[in-house]
């Protein structure tokens, strides 16, 4: 279990992820190119809130199926109910304790053209590379 929490510490969380970082990626449908986050993967009933589900917000659009939460007091997406699999969350990678978004490469998923409706795959991949070659 990896604990986790929005910026302001309001909604705090435990969460299992399926595979671990190998499934981080980005999506590029109009919320989440907006967003920008890196989403990692774990199953519905893996996430365990500590504290402060009650201060979550669900943001829907499009077909409403999809559901994205975010803090209510500082706005930070936590997490998302997928559409293209409603057992399963991304989870923001920014908001678990020890890990960063910036890995070294992040497959970026269709979104455009949903895998509900139709054809879809991978877009392509961004790149993070650190000035100076540090980790």
């Amino acid at each position: 279990m990896i604990r986790g929490s929005c910026h302001c510490g309001a909604v705090r969380f435990e969460v299992e992820l399926s595979e671990g970082l190998d499934s981080a990626g980005r999506c590029d449908c109009s919320l989440c190119a907006r967003r920008g986050a890196v989403a990692v993967s774990a199953p519905l009933d893996g996430i365990r809130f500590i504290a402060g589900e009650d201060k979550l917000t669900l943001y829907q659009f499009g077909t409403k199926t999809a559901e994205h939460y975010f803090c209510s007091i500082c706005g930070i997406y936590t997490h998302h109910r997928r559409r293209s699999d409603p057992n399963e969350i991304g989870v923001n990678l920014a908001c678990l304790e020890g890990h960063t978004p910036f890995l070294p490469e992040v497959v970026v998923h269709d979104g455009v053209h949903h895998p509900n409706d139709g054809p879809s795959g991978d877009v392509g991949v961004l790149r993070f590379e650190r000035f100076g070659g540090e980790p």
